[in-house]
């Protein structure tokens, strides 16, 4: 019997167990030279939530970001966190929040996944959930509905 639990722990996905979901994380392929990306995703989380940090294996630095464009002019600004109000999906896409990714140590390639490590802050406390980011062509857009 115990072996069965563990296998079962072991082979559910946390954001499952923990009541954050991440959905349809991506990115754009990347080209050589070109040493920053981002990735683009939807969070839902069961209970308040808050998006307080980030990071990639494949890259030096990751944050949290805001683009804006206003008067024609792009601002694109870190954020301490992202709040995730409970039940309500939460899009990262191009053109606003996003994960940035920075001194990507290869090229992003079409087809391939990244890893992307979310941390959460929900009641108090602090919750880590692994991602994968399948990376997408160059020319790759949010779905027509904008969803990632």
């Amino acid at each position: 019997r115990h072996a069965v639990l563990l296998l079962f722990l072991v082979g559910t996905p946390a954001q499952a167990n923990d009541g954050v979901q991440v959905r349809q994380a991506w990115a754009r392929e990347t080209v050589a030279g070109q040493n920053v990306a981002g990735i683009y995703m939807e969070l839902v989380s069961s209970r308040d939530a808050r998006l307080i940090g980030v990071s990639s294996p494949v890259s030096g630095t990751a944050e949290l970001h805001s683009m804006t464009f206003k008067q024609g002019v792009m601002k694109m600004r870190p954020l301490r966190y992202l709040d995730l109000p409970a039940g309500q999906p939460v899009t990262l896409a191009p053109g606003g929040n996003h994960v940035m990714l920075f001194d990507l140590k290869k090229p992003l390639a079409a087809g391939s996944r990244v890893p992307v490590i979310l941390d959460f802050e929900i009641s108090g406390k602090r919750l880590t959930v692994r991602a994968q980011a399948r990376v997408r062509g160059r020319d790759a857009q949010a779905a027509p509905d904008g969803r990632p």
